[in-house]
């Protein structure tokens, strides 16, 4: 009864890829095939150069870096992070977060990791979004290296304007000691994972790591599903 419910909603209402909006076949899920296999991959995580890694070259807590994709305007990454942020699009985050992980484990990125945390939202953007984006990517990294995500020990506790068309230098005042750590206790000797959506200059994740550095033996990783081309 369930595969016939299923074979009406998609006759009346069928599921279609984000990108070229063509009709999904039954295996495929938010992405076709085509589509997929045509994602602009950085593969980062297989550079001896990764300019990911280059950005937090001044923090020596900080231990594998990469991002997923390329982000260009107009492009398909952007696409995909306005559907997720702007869309509401969560079960495409939680899908592209644990695409991006099985590809990472399987080439032995990050692991271990103890715990996840996404980069926080300062909870009048997230109250006017619903979500925190970064959190559902998580998630989605969380199910392939099956550690827990933890949203409650770094706060965003100023809120900040966008950081478009603002310089290197603006982007790092603009988020200077925006973040507060919580509960430095908890994170003693662990290896983090720090995510985000999207990664420009690096400011925002290094005002997140300022705010982790007197910890003791902590160890920083970062993912971010997105990339500025230029970086």
């Amino acid at each position: 009864m369930g595969n016939i419910l299923n074979d009406l909603i998609n006759l009346f209402y069928p599921r279609t890829c984000v990108i070229c909006k063509n009709i999904l076949i039954t295996d495929e899920e938010h992405l076709c095939l085509d589509c997929l296999c045509d994602l602009p991959e950085t593969n980062y995580h297989t550079s001896k150069g990764n300019p990911a890694k280059v950005l937090f070259a001044g923090y020596p807590q900080v231990d594998e870096v990469t991002a997923f994709l390329f982000f260009e305007k107009e492009g398909v990454a952007q696409r995909l992070i306005h559907s997720l942020k702007y869309y509401g699009d969560k079960r495409l985050a939680e899908y592209l977060g644990r695409f991006a992980a099985l590809k990472l484990k399987d080439y032995g990125f990050y692991a271990p990791v103890d715990v996840i945390i996404p980069v926080p939202l300062h909870r009048k953007k997230q109250r006017l979004r619903g979500y925190n984006q970064s959190e559902i990517i998580a998630r989605g990294i969380a199910s392939v290296y099956g550690c827990k995500i933890e949203t409650s020990l770094i706060e965003r506790i100023i809120h900040t304007k966008s950081q478009t068309h603002k310089s290197v230098y603006e982007r790092h005042a603009n988020v200077e000691e925006v973040f507060s750590l919580t509960e430095a206790e908890a994170l003693h000797g662990k290896h983090i994972l720090l995510v985000d959506d999207v990664m420009t200059t690096g400011a925002t994740i290094s005002a997140c790591i300022e705010a982790l550095r007197g910890i003791p033996e902590i160890r920083i990783s970062i993912f971010s599903l997105s990339i500025a081309r230029e970086y």
